[in-house]
């Protein structure tokens, strides 16, 4: 196993955290709601329950839990250009990602034909949005589930289990957790990694963007991810406790 000790920017250790940080309820209006923090990157995530579901489970007496995800304009250092009329690939991309994920943790047959819809508001951008509005996004999903449970007692048993997700990469050769922007754009490797608290991936997204990587490496930030994706469990145990 790769030593942990490094030169990283902020002085963690690679296999550390950023700090981390869930609000629940921080709007009042959605059925569940949460402002997470990891490090510089601070995303809202909001649920609502509609009685509504696509057209293709119309009669089914299924549900659906859909999602989408934006970076509001001062999330960056320059201007985020609001997409008004057409949602772009990377943001098409990760709106997919996470009802995915979100819908791996939630027995659809058992919230009738109803939806959940899931909103992704990006305060701060300093690298892993995508993984933090995940592991947001199920504590707000599990506070709009108990808000609406009263009313519909079948949601009482339509949650599996708990999801979050990390990123890794390797910085300089070095296999790392939980990549803030400055390491994230010199990345050697880049890499999502979602999974239940049950030990199972729903999602392993790695790319190299450099030279290719080896078994060895792979397996390393699959570790470390699993370390990471461990810790954000329980901080999400401790906020629904």
């Amino acid at each position: 196993m790769t030593s942990t000790t490094s030169s990283r920017p902020d002085g963690r250790r690679t296999d550390e955290l950023r700090f981390v940080r869930i609000e629940p309820n921080f709007q009042s209006h959605p059925s569940g709601s949460c402002l997470i923090e990891m490090g510089g990157t601070r995303v809202l995530c909001s649920v609502m329950l509609e009685d509504t579901v696509p057209h293709f489970l119309k009669g089914s007496g299924k549900g659906w839990l859909s999602a989408e995800y934006a970076m509001l304009p001062g999330s960056a250092s320059q201007r985020v250009g609001r997409e008004r009329t057409k949602v772009g690939g990377r943001t098409h991309e990760i709106q997919r990602l996470i009802g995915r994920s979100l819908r791996a943790c939630l027995d659809t047959t058992k919230i009738g034909e109803r939806s959940f819809l899931v909103d992704c508001d990006v305060l701060d951008a300093d690298g892993g949005t995508r993984t933090a509005a995940i592991t947001g996004s199920y504590v707000a999903l599990v506070l709009a589930i108990r808000r609406n449970v009263g009313k519909f007692p079948q949601l009482s048993g339509a949650l599996r289990g708990a999801v979050s997700a990390i990123s890794v990469g390797v910085v300089d050769g070095i296999p790392c957790l939980d990549l803030p922007y400055e390491e994230d754009k010199r990345a050697d490797v880049d890499m999502n990694v979602v999974r239940t608290d049950e030990g199972k991936f729903v999602e392993v997204q790695g790319t190299a963007e450099g030279a290719a990587f080896d078994r060895g490496l792979l397996d390393a930030m699959l570790a470390l991810a699993e370390k990471g994706t461990n810790e954000l469990f329980e901080a999400q145990r401790k906020v629904l406790a």
